[in-house]
């Protein structure tokens, strides 16, 4: 799958998720709010309203403020705009580069900046908002839908929409026995990462899920060793199964 059109291919995903990824600060931002509490409306120093939703993670005031060592305006707990930025397009170039110019490849690059963005809230605040998580689920099966129809597409719809079932049925079961966890968002998020995984197969949805619990297990292991979480404490699972769902997507589509 090399060539000068992959070469170019995997160039310009990597250059969208960089300019999708540096819109990503102000949502991170907003979104990461506790539970219980509204979406952030204020820049981290309280002084100033943010509005919207794409762009940087304060006000104009606030990045003035930093600019001439007002540090009290700086935003706080959030990923930095060059991390979201890095992030997201490594990511959508290693998809690039694994599916091709098959027509899933513009579902995965429109997919890739939200998977972000949710992986970054969750670490932040361990929740995944359902603004985010439904329309991703939503999102992936109706897209998904689209490229079915599509020539040369190498994915199988039906699948995509019983995994999306199945995986959320899973996780769902896994929340009710242990609510703290396992959160109501995480199923959720199983549903749309069901869906991605579901496409190339059940054999990318075992991988993808197997790798989100090892890689779950082993930074919850990490924190129990560096004796800064005991066995009951709870972590983000978002960010883990949204990178198992990468490692079983990129497998997926490198087979197909």
């Amino acid at each position: 799958m090399g060539g000068p059109t992959t070469e170019a291919l995997v160039l310009a995903a990597g250059v969208w998720g960089a300019l999708t990824g540096a819109l990503l600060p102000r949502a991170a931002y907003r979104f990461s709010a506790p539970h219980g509490e509204p979406w952030r409306d204020r820049c981290p120093a309280g002084a100033h309203p943010v509005r919207g939703w794409l762009g940087g993670d304060g006000c104009g005031e606030c990045r003035r403020g930093a600019r001439t060592g007002a540090r009290e305006g700086s935003p706080r707990g959030t990923p930095s705009a060059a991390v979201l930025t890095l992030v997201t397009a490594l990511v959508c170039a290693a998809l690039a580069a694994a599916t091709g110019a098959r027509p899933e490849v513009g579902v995965w690059l429109l997919l890739a900046p939200a998977g972000v963005l949710l992986a970054a809230v969750d670490l932040r605040v361990r929740r995944l908002p359902d603004p985010l998580t439904l329309p991703f689920a939503a999102a992936a099966l109706a897209l998904l839908g689209l490229a079915a129809l599509l020539p040369e597409h190498t994915g199988h719809w039906p699948t995509a929409l019983c995994a999306a079932g199945a995986l959320a049925a899973g996780h769902l079961v896994l929340h009710l026995l242990n609510p703290d966890g396992m959160g109501f968002g995480d199923v959720k998020l199983a549903a749309g990462t069901g869906a991605v995984l579901g496409w190339y197969g059940w054999s990318a949805v075992l991988l993808g899920t197997f790798a989100a619990f090892l890689l779950g297990a082993l930074y919850g292991g990490a924190l129990v060793l560096a004796r800064r979480a005991d066995r009951k404490t709870g972590v983000p699972f978002g960010p883990f199964l949204l990178a198992g769902t990468l490692a079983g997507l990129l497998t997926g589509a490198f087979a197909a």
